[in-house]
């Protein structure tokens, strides 16, 4: 994954505030996941996919299978962040975007992650293909 490899596809703001960060008003490390975390939820949300529906009228539920992040500068209080989404890899029960944090106005790159998501059956949390009308969508983002 290098700058430049994947184009966006959606983009959601990101304001930091106090409560994200440390003593000296640096983001702590865990909170970037809620920023991409919300980035996806918005994204699938865009697309006419919300969680709570997927859960209970399909069956199922995407969970983070596996993410590879690199951390390359920090953000800071009051920092305006664009936080992005764009599927790399869309098959079967799984499915890949790259995500990116960038501080505006100048769009540098603060992190960088490749996020694998799962498809499980809601009830018994086996892996389960994605419906079809779904994958079509997130394919298509």
């Amino acid at each position: 994954m290098t700058e430049g490899e994947v184009k966006p596809v959606f983009a959601w703001p990101v304001r930091v505030y106090w409560e994200d960060t440390d003593a000296g008003g640096v983001v702590y490390h865990s909170n970037y996941l809620r920023f991409l975390e919300r980035a996806r939820s918005e994204w699938l949300r865009a697309a006419g996919i919300g969680q709570q529906q997927l859960q209970h009228e399909a069956g199922i539920v995407f969970v983070v299978h596996r993410m590879d992040l690199r951390f390359r500068r920090p953000a800071r209080l009051d920092d305006l962040l664009t936080a992005t989404v764009a599927p790399v890899d869309v098959r079967g029960a799984r499915f890949s975007v790259v995500q990116r944090l960038l501080r505006e106005p100048d769009r540098e790159l603060l992190v960088e992650a490749e996020v694998h998501i799962a498809c499980l059956d809601a009830a018994s949390f086996r892996p389960r293909p994605i419906p079809d009308d779904i994958l079509q969508e997130i394919a298509t983002r």
